[in-house]
């Protein structure tokens, strides 16, 4: 004799099944995806939303879907002797609600793209020229480095600390690819020595096992006159 199951009860398998295969899908998101073909970024809006509003399509041109900065030569340095060329939301309209952005990093001879973390997003890089020293640290503080020549590509997680170090001769120069529109950045040492209000003292003294003046002496190297940064 066959029996039928219930139709509650496969509305509930349905159910089930649909969430198992949805689920993962929402969790793994970056960036929300694009519910139209595109969305150029309207950057003069007074809207705040989270990102940019769309730019109305009838003023969309071509040019809003191309971007020549990584063609110019690299302007200043920082005072870690690293120029960031960026290609994000900001200076590239076309990526709004495409969850991707791209940098061009120059650094001289000895340069320090210093600790640094991502928070919105993975990153993706290949080594166009020079001798790179790249690692970065895990939650459990595992260090993971590796020494990395032109052709090379290395992947930092989402949200850790990771930094690019010049150990040749000559300037050296990357490409990082992040799965956001706006990745986001945040350099750990002027963070904590250069906040707006600066941070207590006493934090920084106990947090680094040092006293006062030691943390003055670093606070000192992170004037304003001096962090003429390019990012």
């Amino acid at each position: 004799m066959t029996k039928h199951i219930p139709p509650y009860n496969i509305n509930r398998i349905l159910c089930f099944i649909y969430l198992s295969l949805v689920l993962p899908l929402l969790s793994n998101a970056v960036d929300p995806s694009p519910l139209q073909d595109f969305c150029v970024a309207d950057l003069n809006s007074t809207i705040n939303i989270n990102g940019f509003p769309c730019k109305n399509s009838f003023d969309v041109t071509s040019e809003d879907f191309f971007y020549d900065g990584f063609k110019e030569r690299p302007g200043e340095f920082n005072i870690f002797d690293v120029n960031v060329t960026q290609a994000d939301v900001r200076q590239f309209p076309g990526l709004n609600t495409l969850g991707l952005s791209m940098n061009r990093v120059v650094l001289k001879p000895g340069g320090l793209n210093p600790p640094h973390v991502h928070p919105r997003a993975s990153e993706l890089s290949r080594v166009a020229d020079g001798k790179l020293l790249a690692g970065w640290v895990t939650t459990g503080n595992v260090f993971y480095w590796k020494i990395l020549t032109s052709g090379d590509l290395f992947v930092i997680p989402p949200g850790l600390v990771h930094f690019q170090l010049n150990i040749g001769e000559k300037r050296a120069r990357f490409f990082a690819s992040f799965n956001s529109q706006n990745p986001g950045l945040q350099i750990v040492s002027t963070a904590l020595f250069n906040s707006t209000p600066p941070i207590l003292d006493e934090v920084l003294s106990k947090a680094f096992q040092v006293n006062h003046s030691i943390v003055e002496l670093i606070r000192s190297g992170f004037a304003p006159a001096l962090l003429k940064s390019s990012y």
